[in-house]
């Protein structure tokens, strides 16, 4: 059966935007793309994830029904809707994260991928990623994607507790823990750049749609 893009309500000042059952790099750019657009025409707050979108709005001011309408247009206008953006949102910030390479599950991972521990560490910093979303926890960006040489499952178990800036990688993806906390992520380093501040002006260091790189240190 195939899937039909669509706009559901969600809440009562919210908006779901689906727009496949295929998680692909297409319908991450979609999904950044829809929110670029909702927010350059100051339609409210978007938060994007893999293959859909939330798009919020002020219900005091805009009626459900217009802001569907609204939200449909935009769906309407497929994909290619990132290069017809007037006024795009932000261009993509370029975080850089200094690394230290010392994570419990790096000679397993690199011994799972059949590589040197140099080499995963060459494949894993020799490259951009995007972060697709920030979730789980404030300041998680899943980020991606990682080389596909780098074989990471995640872990049968997961860890009660992993300690905040932990570099993790799994099943395609990379991201740094922001606090402590159970995860089945494989850790193959660590960073003291805090992911999450809520006193600072930008709270979460990596957000959705920036290009991210693993600097070892």
């Amino acid at each position: 059966m195939t899937f039909a893009p669509r706009v559901l309500p969600f809440g009562e000042r919210a908006l779901l935007v689906e727009l496949t059952d295929v998680f692909d790099e297409t319908a991450i750019g979609w999904a950044r793309a829809i929110a670029d657009a909702w927010e350059a025409a100051h339609l409210g707050r978007a938060i994007p994830a893999y293959a859909s979108v939330v798009l919020t709005f002020d219900a005091e001011t805009v009626a459900p029904e217009q802001a569907e309408r609204d939200a449909a247009k935009l769906l309407a206008a497929g994909p290619d809707i990132a290069w017809a953006i007037p006024g795009r949102a932000r261009s993509p910030d370029i975080v850089e994260i200094p690394t230290r390479y010392d994570g419990p599950d790096l000679a397993e991972v690199a011994e799972r991928s059949r590589l040197s521990i140099d080499e995963l560490i060459a494949l894993h910093s020799g490259r951009t990623y995007t972060a697709y979303f920030v979730g789980f926890l404030p300041g998680f960006a899943y980020c991606g994607r990682l080389d596909p040489r780098i074989v990471a499952p995640r872990l049968d178990r997961p860890r009660e507790r992993v300690p905040a800036g932990a570099v993790a990688v799994a099943d395609g993806q990379t991201a740094v823990y922001p606090s402590p906390s159970p995860g089945g992520w494989r850790l193959v380093g660590s960073t003291d750049v805090a992911m999450f501040d809520p006193s600072a002006a930008r709270p979460t260091r990596i957000r959705a749609g920036d290009h991210v790189r693993f600097v070892p240190a």
